[in-house]
C-alpha cells in the first residue's frame, strides 16, 4: 500500500472527477450471473467483437463492473485507444474507478497501447497503489524504452515483490545496459529473488551476447523449467559464438527433451548447417522446417537461401527464393550476397535493379549484399557507384561493413593509399577487421612498407590475433625482409600469441572429417598420404607446379613441396574423392584463407575431374577411335627409337616416319612405375595443351 507522497516527486497529477456512487471490491463480487457473463463476455471479446459483447452485456457489466476486466484486455492487442478511453468514461460513471482491479486493468491497457501520460495521469490518482499498480507502470516504461523513468520507480517503491525485480533485469538486459542488469541481477539473487524464465533468457543472451557463452548457459540450466524460448536462446548464443556444431547437438538435444522447434530456432539451426557447409544436415532441417510450418517465414527462408549458397548450391538458393512469397528486401537482398558469393555479380546487379523498377526501397542490408558482390568479383568502379548511390540517392548511412566493402574493393585494385586514408577519414571508428582487409591488399600487392604501417593498427586493437602477426610475417619474408621476419616472430613469442592452425572439414554420410596441415590422426592417412602423391604427379602432368617460395621456412625443395602436398584442404579434397563416386559435388570447408598453392592445385584438380574416365574408356580420354598397331611396326618406323626429340612427364617423345610417308611424334612410356592410368593421363593433357610443336594422335601402341 503506498501513499501519495511516495509518487509526487516522480508523476504529475491532474484531477480526475470524483466517481457519483461508490463500490465494494468489485474483485470479490462473485455470482452465478457474473460467471456465466464472464464467460459468454470473454468469449465475444476474444473475437474482437467488443462493442457487440457491451452491448449484449450490460446490465450484467453494470452490475458486476469487474467484468470491464475483460473489455478492457480486448482493446490491447488492437491498440484501441478510443475505445478504451470510452470504456474508462464508463467505468468512472459505474462508481467502480477506485477498486484496485478495474484501475490496475485500467493501468495496464494505457500503458500496453503506448498512452504513458494517461497511465502516469491514473497512477498519480490511485487512491490505493499496490506493488501490482508500480510494475505495471515499470512494464510499461520497459516498452517505450524508457529505462530512466523505469528506474525511478522501481528505486522508489518501499516493496517489490520478483515481477518488480525481473521487470528491471528484463528491461535492461534488452537494451544492453549489461553492467547494470548484471548488478541487479546479482542483487535480486542476494535477497533470495527467484528470476523467471524471461528475465533468464534475457540475462542469459545479454552474457552470451558479450561473449559469456559459459556463464549464460549457467544461467539457462539454472532455471526450474525451460520453454522454447530458452532453448532458443542457448542455441542462437552458441551461434553467435561461433560454435556452430554445438548447435546442432543443442539442436538434437531440444527435440529429445520434447520440445518442438519454431521459426526462431530453426533460423539459428540453419545458419550453422551454412557456417559448417555441412549441405545434408541443412537439407534434413530444411525437411523439418517445412514439417513444422516455419519455411514460409521470410527469417528463415533468407537462412534457407544462405545456406544452399555457401554449400555450393545456387540452384537451390534461387529455388528457395523464387517460392517465397512476395520477396521482400531482406530476402533480395540474401539473394543478391548468394549471387556474388557464386561470382554472378551480373545476376546480383539485375535483381537490384528489379528493386528499383518495382520501388521496393533498398537497405543498409541490401547494399551491404551489392558491394560484397563488386568486391567478391573485383568491379572496383561499379562498387563505388553503389556505394556512393547509397549516401547521396537513398539516403543511408554507411556502417563499418560497408566501408571494408569499399576498403577491399580498392585494395585489391592496387589503391592501398586510398584505402588507407578511407579509413583514416570515415567517420564510424576502424575495428581490427577493416586493417586486417587492407593488410590482406599488401600482401596480394607486395607492400612491405605500407604492410608495416597498417599491421601496427591492427595489433593495437587486437595483440593476440595470430593471423595478423602471421601475415605480417609473410609480407616480409615475400620481400626478403628477414630481420623484420625475426622481429615479428619474436613479437609473437613476448605476447605469447599462438598461431591459429588451419583446418578443413567436409560432410560425407551425415558425418563430418576435419583435418589439419600434415594431419596423420585419420584412420586413413596412409592411403591418403598415396593417393596424394598419385595426384600430385597426375596435376603435374596437367601444368601444376608446386609454389615452393609461399614455403617461407628453412628446408630443401623435396621437403617444401611434401608440405604443400599435405595442406588441410589437399587433404580434405583427396579423403572425399577417396570416398565419394564419380560425379558428386565436393564441398570443403576451410577456417583460414586458402593459400594460392592450394587455390591453383583445386582449379587443375576440378577440370581434371571434370573430364577424368575410366582406363577401359581409351577412346573416349584420346577423344579418338582406338588405331591399333604393332611394337614392330613402330619400331622400324623409327629406327630403333633413335632420333629423340626431347623427354618430360613420363617418357621420352622420338620422331618417325610411318611406311605411307606420315611423320609422327611417338611418346615413349618409360619403366618408372606410374602404370597406364598416370600415362594416359599425360596423352590427354599433351592432347589439349596449346604449344608450337603441336602434333595430330594418329594411333595407338597396343
Amino acid at each position: 500500500m503506498y501513499g501519495d507522497k511516495s509518487c509526487n516527486s516522480v508523476f504529475n497529477t491532474i484531477r480526475i472527477p470524483t466517481p457519483r456512487f461508490l463500490s465494494t471490491n468489485t474483485s470479490r463480487v462473485v455470482s452465478k450471473l457474473g460467471d456465466s457473463a464472464a464467460e459468454q463476455l470473454s468469449s465475444l471479446c476474444s473475437k474482437g467483437h467488443i462493442k457487440e459483447a457491451f452491448g449484449s452485456f450490460k446490465s450484467e457489466i453494470w452490475s458486476n463492473p469487474s467484468l470491464f476486466s475483460h473489455l478492457l484486455q480486448a482493446c490491447i492487442p488492437r491498440k484501441s485507444l478510443s475505445l478504451g478511453k470510452q470504456l474508462h468514461s464508463l467505468i468512472i460513471t459505474s462508481g467502480c474507478s477506485a477498486d484496485k482491479f478495474v484501475s490496475n486493468h485500467l493501468l495496464n491497457f494505457y500503458s500496453k497501447v503506448g498512452d504513458l501520460g494517461a497511465a502516469l495521469t491514473l497512477f498519480g490518482h490511485l487512491p490505493r497503489r499496490n506493488i501490482m499498480s508500480c510494475n505495471i507502470l515499470i512494464n510499461g516504461y520497459v516498452q517505450k524504452g524508457d529505462l530512466e523513468s523505469a528506474q525511478k520507480v522501481f528505486n522508489e517503491m518501499p516493496e517489490r515483490n520478483v515481477a518488480t525485480w525481473n521487470a528491471m533485469v528484463t528491461g535492461l538486459t534488452q537494451f544492453q545496459f549489461n553492467e547494470e542488469g548484471l548488478g541487479l541481477f546479482s542483487e535480486m539473487h542476494e535477497l533470495g529473488f527467484e528470476f523467471n524464465l524471461v528475465v533468464g533468457s534475457s540475462l542469459a543472451h545479454m552474457y552470451m551476447k558479450s561473449g559469456g557463452l559459459e556463464e549464460g548457459e549457467r544461467v539457462i540450466k539454472s532455471l526450474p523449467i525451460r520453454n522454447v524460448v530458452a532453448w532458443n536462446t542457448l542455441i542462437a548464443g552458441k551461434a553467435q559464438n561461433g560454435h556452430s556444431e554445438a548447435v546442432l547437438d543443442q539442436y538434437n538435444i531440444m527435440k529429445i527433451a520434447g520440445f518442438r522447434p519454431d521459426k526462431v530456432t530453426f533460423v539459428s539451426v540453419i545458419s550453422s548447417c551454412s557456417e559448417l557447409a555441412t549441405l545434408g544436415q541443412g537439407q534434413q532441417i530444411h525437411a523439418e522446417a517445412i514439417k513444422a510450418g516455419a519455411s514460409t517465414v521470410d527469417a528463415v527462408i533468407s537462412s534457407l537461401i544462405s545456406m544452399y549458397s555457401r554449400c555450393g548450391c545456387l540452384e537451390d538458393s534461387q529455388k528457395a527464393f523464387k517460392e517465397s512469397v512476395g520477396g521482400d528486401v531482406v530476402l533480395r537482398s540474401s539473394m543478391i550476397s548468394a549471387y556474388g558469393f557464386h561470382g554472378r555479380v551480373e545476376e546480383a546487379i539485375q535483381l537490384f535493379e528489379e528493386m528499383e523498377q518495382e520501388e521496393l526501397e533498398a537497405n543498409e542490408v541490401t547494399f551491404l549484399s551489392l558491394l560484397y558482390a563488386c568486391s567478391h568479383c573485383g568491379l572496383k568502379e561499379k562498387g563505388i557507384e553503389f556505394f556512393n548511390s547509397m549516401v547521396e540517392k537513398y539516403g543511408l548511412k554507411p556502417r563499418l561493413e560497408h566501408y571494408t566493402c569499399v576498403v577491399d574493393l580498392l585494395g585489391r585494385s592496387g589503391r592501398l593509399e586510398e584505402a588507407e586514408s578511407m579509413i583514416r577519414s570515415m567517420p564510424v571508428k576502424a575495428d581490427a577487421i577493416i586493417w586486417k582487409t587492407l593488410l590482406s591488399a599488401c600482401k596480394i600487392h607486395r607492400n612491405a612498407n605500407i604492410a608495416k604501417r597498417i599491421s601496427e593498427e591492427v595489433i593495437r586493437q587486437d595483440p593476440q590475433d595470430s593471423a595478423s602477426y602471421v601475415l605480417l610475417s609473410n609480407i616480409h619474408a615475400s620481400a626478403r625482409r628477414w630481420q623484420d621476419v625475426s622481429e615479428v616472430r619474436k613479437a609473437m613469442r613476448d605476447r605469447k600469441v599462438k598461431k591459429e592452425p588451419g583446418i578443413s572439414w567436409l560432410e560425407i554420410k551425415n558425418q563430418v572429417h576435419q583435418f589439419c596441415i600434415g594431419d596423420k590422426s585419420h584412420p586413413q592417412s596412409k592411403e591418403l598420404d598415396m593417393y596424394l602423391q598419385e595426384l600430385t604427379s597426375e596435376l603435374k602432368l596437367h601444368g601444376y607446379v608446386p609454389d615452393t617460395g609461399s614455403v617461407l621456412h628453412d628446408m630443401d625443395n623435396e621437403e617444401k613441396e611434401y608440405n604443400l602436398a599435405h595442406h588441410s584442404e589437399k587433404l580434405a579434397i583427396a579423403f572425399a574423392l577417396m570416398n565419394t563416386p564419380e560425379g558428386v559435388p565436393v564441398r570443403v570447408m576451410k577456417n583460414l584463407r586458402v593459400c594460392i598453392d592450394c587455390h591453383v592445385a583445386i582449379n587443375i584438380t576440378v577440370r581434371k575431374t571434370k573430364s577424368k574416365e575410366g582406363e577401359d574408356d581409351i577412346d573416349k580420354v584420346l577423344g579418338i577411335p582406338i588405331m591399333k598397331f604393332s611394337y614392330v611396326d613402330l619400331q622400324v618406323a623409327i629406327e630403333d627409337f633413335k632420333e629423340e626429340l626431347g623427354s618430360g612427364g613420363f617418357g621420352s617423345v622420338i620422331k618417325g616416319v610411318m611406311a605411307d610417308s606420315t611423320m609422327i611424334a611417338v611418346k615413349r612410356l618409360d619403366n618408372r612405375g606410374q602404370g597406364m592410368r598416370a600415362f594416359l593421363v599425360e596423352v590427354d593433357t599433351i592432347g589439349r595443351l596449346h604449344h608450337f610443336n603441336l602434333v595430330r594422335l594418329i594411333r595407338f601402341c597396343a
